[in-house]
């Protein structure tokens, strides 16, 4: 290998290609076509920025595309750097940008990415022109350790971050009065308007409040938590079911970040006393429509603001994406098959009852039937379904809006959720007057959902009349198929195991999939999430079982014996199949009893 030149000098396309040859990672030969095709033309993009546009793969195992993430960690090894991958849910960027000022980091395209007391850390891709770093080190008097980042993410995030530090500066100065004219039910929001090159005039909040949207759209997250504390705000996204902390903000900013989405999703910003709940619809960069379910709740230190996003994504995914096995599907489309009757769906907030819900009307909602739902609230609006919002502040409650559906001539009827003797007596007057009734229960698995019908004074032979299944489902969160390996399995997990499935008769793994961590994953193992379920067919026996003094012990030995799967079975089965692992499936599915 050729000695690197460490003078003070810019990295040219020759000498990186020169650097991949001599590594093994190209051939000589494809190089020497990359320059003959460049020679004469201004070579003003960074050299790995071109190489990447190549998409070539490395010939050295596993064979790699070499894009710029690829390249950059190759050159940080070959000059001995730190490979960083710029996250910027981790920095903190109102601290990094007073390091050094926006042209100072723009002129040697350098970004601060970390700050501690004793060092600064530097992110480059430029590894040989060092001439500002004794000069930083001189003023900061801190020690300065550079690593190697992608040029795309310096230069888009060097306009970031210092653009948002600027604007949560300038807004804990400004007070603004925003008012809209928009009176319909969900408001369409254009985000990305700046294409990332803010202007010293935007608007400070707006500026943030995008900024924080399209993040959060990119980072696949599924809420945005907004929470007043002491003397901060602070920003999490939930992402894979899990919550990430994000930034620390400033009170004031806080307090007009919320108003202004308040003021978008149609809700009273002057009231912070009473929760309150809203809409907006927006679109993602890429021009996809994402709608954004806000409540608002008034705490000790605040007005805290919690936004859901609901990707339209979801209603045309095939049941086997959502989870289902082949099994699953089968007896879920015998139930939803019927013309009438009642089919629950069961399990704790955020399982994903509304997904498949939503996924099964959208595949029942042709053009021979009428869908109607009723929801508090609406969680995601479908063109194909009739919905309807209960309204707590004019009386319009689930039995009232049941009622009025049922005078809209409707063939497949959704009911958000059953809270109580009343809304199950009007859903069972529907199946019985020849509907088919979806609808939602908060039990732990779907033979509870039977008692927990009793418990609400259900009589039953009501049950019994109506009741086609149940459903229980929960979420796991999926291995990252970059990162996962197979590893022996350990004695905990074999013991795990054997607990969890023997009595099932189901096939032990020679090996399970672990997560590891990369990039791709943020370093979680996991990247989203997959359902498991539990479906209970009412038979003839089973309804023989519904009295006064049911035993839900004895309803769930008879499902089991007609094929239902408990809920941590069909987790076992998705650790077979390299999906999840043990320890997601334990956590969230109950023990089969």
């Amino acid at each position: 290998m050729e000695p690197i030149n460490t003078k003070e000098h810019k990295l040219s396309l020759p000498e990186i290609l020169g650097m991949l040859v001599a590594d093994g990672i190209v051939s000589q030969k494809v190089t020497d076509t990359m320059i003959a095709e460049r020679r004469g033309q201004r070579q003003n993009v960074h050299p790995l920025v071109a190489i990447a546009g190549q998409n070539w793969k490395s010939q050295l195992p596993p064979h790699k595309t070499l894009n710029q993430g690829a390249l950059s960690e190759w050159l940080a090894e070959h000059v001995g750097l730190e490979y960083f991958h710029i996250d910027p849910l981790k920095i903190d960027f109102s601290i990094v940008t007073d390091i050094m000022s926006n042209d100072y980091a723009t002129r040697f395209g350098i970004l601060p990415v970390q700050v501690t007391p004793s060092e600064v850390v530097i992110a480059t891709s430029e590894p040989f022109l060092r001439e500002w770093e004794n000069v930083l080190k001189h003023t900061l008097r801190r020690e300065i350790r550079r690593v190697i980042a992608t040029p795309e993410d310096i230069s888009r995030y060097l306009i970031e971050f210092y653009n948002l530090a600027r604007s949560v500066k300038d807004a804990e100065q400004t007070k603004r009065h925003e008012k809209s004219g928009q009176a319909s039910f969900e408001q369409l929001v254009e985000l990305g308007k700046t294409k990332q090159q803010f202007d010293a005039n935007d608007h400070h909040i707006v500026t943030i409040v995008d900024w924080l949207w399209q993040y959060a759209f990119e980072q696949r997250a599924s809420d945005i938590h907004i929470e007043p504390r002491r003397d901060l705000g602070l920003v999490r996204f939930r992402i894979d079911g899990v919550l990430h902390q994000v930034y620390q903000i400033p009170m004031s900013v806080m307090v007009a970040m919320t108003s202004r989405i308040k003021l978008l999703g149609r809700m009273d910003v002057i009231e912070k006393r009473r929760p309150q709940d809203g809409r907006i619809k927006t679109r993602t960069t890429d021009g996809q429509e994402v709608e954004l379910r806000l409540s608002t709740l008034p705490t000790a230190f605040g007005e805290k603001l919690v936004m859901r996003i609901f990707d339209p994504e979801v209603l045309v995914r095939d049941f086997s994406e959502l989870g289902f096995s082949d099994e699953d599907r089968a007896r879920w489309e015998k139930m939803t098959a019927q013309p009438n009757g009642i089919i629950l769906v069961t399990g704790p907030t955020g399982s994903g009852k509304t997904t498949t819900l939503y996924s099964t009307l959208k595949q029942l909602a042709t053009p021979e039937v009428n869908v109607c739902t009723i929801e508090d609230p609406i969680e995601m609006v479908e063109p194909a379904f009739n919905q309807m919002q209960v309204q707590s502040g004019i009386d319009l409650n689930f039995v009232d809006g049941l009622r009025a559906l049922m005078r809209q001539d409707p063939d497949i009827i959704m009911v958000g959720e059953i809270r109580d003797l009343e809304t199950a007596d009007m859903a069972i007057q529907a199946a019985l007057t020849g509907h088919l009734v979806l609808s939602t229960l908060h039990t732990n698995d779907a033979p509870s959902a039977i008692t927990r019908l009793l418990d609400l004074g259900v009589p039953p032979f009501m049950i019994n009349s109506t009741v086609l299944g149940i459903m229980a489902q929960r979420l796991v969160r999926t291995l990252c198929p970059h990162c996962k390996r197979s590893l022996s399995v350990r004695a905990d997990e074999n013991e795990l195991w054997n607990n969890l499935v023997v009595p099932w008769k189901t096939s032990h793994p020679p090996q399970f999939q672990h997560e590891t961590g990369c990039l791709e994953c943020r370093m979680t193992g996991y990247q989203g999430r997959i359902g498991i379920y539990e479906i209970l067919l009412m038979s003839p026996e089973l309804r023989k079982l519904v009295t006064p003094t049911t035993d839900v012990a004895r309803i769930r030995e008879v499902a089991y014996r007609e094929g239902m799967k408990p809920l941590r079975i069909s987790g076992a089965m998705k650790v077979a199949a390299g999906t999840t692992t043990l320890d997601e499936v334990i956590k969230v599915a109950p023990p089969a009893n």
